[in-house]
C-alpha cells in the first residue's frame, strides 16, 4: 500500500471515530443535563412539600389556638351567668387537648422564631386555663377573677393576631415582616401599636 492510500485510509478512520466519538459525548451531555434536571425538579419538589407542610402546621396550629381561647372565653360567659354548662367545660378540655397536640407537632416543626410566638401564647393560654378552673371550681388564688381573666383573654386575642401575622410573613404571604417577639411579652405595647 502507497502512501496515498495509507494516509486516506487514516483519514477515513479518524473522520468515523471522530463521528462516533462526538455522538457519544453528545449522549452524554445530555444524559448529565437531564440528570441535573431531574434533581433540580426533586429539589424544587421537596421544596414545595415542605411548605406545604408548614403551612398545615400553621393553619392547624392558628385553628387550635383560636379554638382553645374560644373555648376559655365561653367558660367565661358561662362563668359570669353564673350558670353549670358542662358542656361548655367539656368543649374546653376537648379544644385544651387538641392544642396540646398540635402544639407538640409544632415544636418538630416550626422556624424558631414562629415557635417562641406560639411558645408564649401556649404559656398564657395555660395560665388563663388554671385562673378559670380554679374559679369554677370555687377554689380562687389571690388575682384571680372573672375581670382579670377576660383581660388576659382580650390580651390573648391580640397576640393571636401577631402570631398569625408572624406566620404568614414565614410563609411569605405578608406585606411586613415578622413581628418583634418582645410585642408578645407587653400585651400594653402590642395594643399601642395597633391603635387600641
Amino acid at each position: 500500500m502507497d502512501m496515498e492510500g495509507a494516509g486516506a485510509l487514516f483519514v477515513a478512520v479518524v473522520g468515523v471515530l471522530g463521528t462516533l466519538l462526538s455522538a457519544l459525548l453528545t449522549q452524554r451531555a445530555a444524559d448529565r443535563s437531564r440528570r441535573r434536571e431531574q434533581e433540580r425538579a426533586e429539589r424544587a419538589r421537596a421544596l414545595a412539600r415542605e411548605a406545604e407542610e408548614r403551612r398545615a402546621g400553621y393553619v392547624a396550629l392558628n385553628t387550635a389556638s383560636r379554638q382553645y381561647l374560644a373555648a376559655l372565653t365561653d367558660l367565661v360567659h358561662t362563668l359570669l351567668r353564673a350558670e353549670d354548662a358542662p358542656a361548655v367545660r367539656q368543649r374546653l378540655t376537648e379544644a385544651r387537648d387538641v392544642h396540646r397536640d398540635v402544639y407538640a407537632e409544632a415544636q418538630m416543626r416550626l422556624p424558631d422564631t414562629v415557635l417562641d410566638l406560639a411558645g408564649e401564647i401556649t404559656h398564657a393560654l395555660g395560665t388563663v386555663y388554671g385562673r378559670l378552673r380554679r374559679l369554677d371550681d370555687g377554689d380562687p388564688r389571690p388575682g384571680d377573677s372573672l375581670d382579670a381573666a377576660r383581660a388576659e383573654i382580650d390580651a390573648l386575642w391580640e397576640r393571636m393576631r401577631v402570631l398569625r401575622r408572624g406566620m404568614r410573613s414565614d410563609l411569605g404571604v405578608a406585606d411586613q415582616p415578622a413581628p418583634d417577639t418582645g410585642q408578645l411579652l407587653d400585651p400594653a405595647a402590642t395594643r399601642a401599636s395597633s391603635g387600641r
